[in-house]
Order: structure tokens, then C-alpha cells, then sequence
């Protein structure tokens, strides 16, 4: 069994998409779609961990021009062979974490599906180096999971800091046991206390949606 997250999204990179045909979970995606391009049209975006440009093709068609970047060659390459109509897309190879000291400011950053995916442990740094990417009077938006009894694949294990993990087999037969939290509100909040103002959290059954400017 795998525990490497990176393997993971590699192997699974041709059929990561299968999630979002769940017929229980289009009305909230079409809603989660909406809140995006409303957010983001017409503006400049760095996106952290873009996986397979699911939600980079759709923040596009709006947008005025995205850098999306994810740590794995496997989904980036799936993102890069879909159809940008406005051709406002560039794409690089980066592991956020490895950029903590970075330099490189944008106005807006967008993260979809990667607070589920860091430990509890980690969320201090991982705030901080997000916000670190944000300019002044900038902002972030992160959507996520919310777990969902029969729809969401199953707990398997809880570790001791409280982190816990779902037990996925890919169409290879290949299984692997994958980081998978799901955050309430109120940890949400606390985890942005003192890093962020002007927070605007949309809670659903499926998902959650979340925009705040970075305290600076």
C-alpha cells in the first residue's frame, strides 16, 4: 500500500476527474463554478496545486490570465492538453512548501482541494507561505470537501494529531492510503485568526467555499 500523496495524484492523474461525475454533486459544482468566476473574472491568478485543470479551465474562461502550478509532471500535463479558448494559461512545475522564502507576489491566489491534503500540524506554515504569495490588499480563495456518509469514500484511520485518511484503489488495482481532512468552520477560523480579515465562508453539503484578504 502507497502513502505518498505525490504518487498518488500521479497514478491517478487520467482518471481524477471521474469524481466530479457524482450526479449527487452537480448542482453544488455548477454553484462552486458560479462563485469562481464571479470572484475571479477579469483578474490575474496564481493557482497552487491545479492537479488536472478541472477547475483552471473553467476560472480561465474568465479570467485575464492564470499561472497554474501543481508539484506533480503527471497532472500538469493532463491540465495543459485541455482547451484554453483565451489562451491566458502558463503552467509550471512547483512544490509550494519549497517556496516559503519566495519572492513572487500575485494579487489573487486560488487553491482547490489542498487544505484537505495538509496535515493539521502543517496548517500554521501553510497559511503563512499562501499568504506569503499575496500582495497587499490581495486575495485567496481555497474550495474544498465536506465529508458526506455514502458519498464520501470512508475514514479509514486517524493518526495521532488527529489527521485522517481514506483508503482509494485506483483502476490498476493499485491502493493506496491518502491524507484526507475535512475541516469545519470553526477550524477554518481559528487556523486564519490573526492572518486574515474580510473572511466569507459558504458552507454546503458537498463542499466549501472560502475567500479572505491576508493580514500583513
Amino acid at each position: 500500500m502507497n502513502t505518498d500523496l505525490t504518487t498518488y495524484y500521479r497514478d491517478r492523474a487520467k482518471e481524477y476527474e471521474c469524481i466530479y461525475q457524482k450526479p449527487e454533486r452537480q448542482e453544488e459544482l455548477l454553484q462552486l463554478t458560479n462563485l469562481l468566476q464571479e470572484f475571479f473574472a477579469g483578474k490575474l491568478i496564481f493557482e497552487i496545486a491545479c492537479g488536472t485543470g478541472y477547475w483552471t479551465e473553467r476560472i480561465a474562461s474568465v479570467a485575464k490570465a492564470m499561472l497554474a502550478t501543481d508539484i506533480n509532471e503527471a497532472v500538469l500535463e493532463v491540465a495543459e492538453s485541455k482547451g484554453y479558448k483565451k489562451a491566458n494559461v502558463s503552467f509550471e512545475q512547483i512544490n509550494l512548501f519549497d517556496l516559503k522564502d519566495s519572492v513572487l507576489k500575485c494579487r489573487n491566489l486560488f487553491g482547490g482541494f489542498i487544505w484537505s491534503h495538509i496535515k493539521l500540524e502543517n496548517l500554521d506554515e501553510f497559511v503563512n507561505i499562501i499568504n506569503n504569495f499575496v500582495d497587499i490588499g490581495g486575495s485567496v480563495v481555497l474550495i474544498d470537501n465536506n465529508y458526506v456518509e455514502g458519498s464520501s469514500s470512508p475514514i479509514v484511520k486517524q493518526d495521532e494529531h488527529g489527521n485522517t485518511y481514506q483508503l482509494r484503489t485506483l483502476e490498476n488495482g493499485s491502493e493506496h492510503l491518502v491524507l484526507k481532512n475535512f475541516p469545519t468552520e470553526q477550524l477554518i477560523r481559528e487556523a486564519l485568526d490573526g492572518k486574515a480579515t474580510d473572511i466569507n465562508f459558504v458552507n454546503m453539503q458537498y463542499y466549501w467555499f472560502l475567500s479572505y484578504k491576508p493580514i500583513k
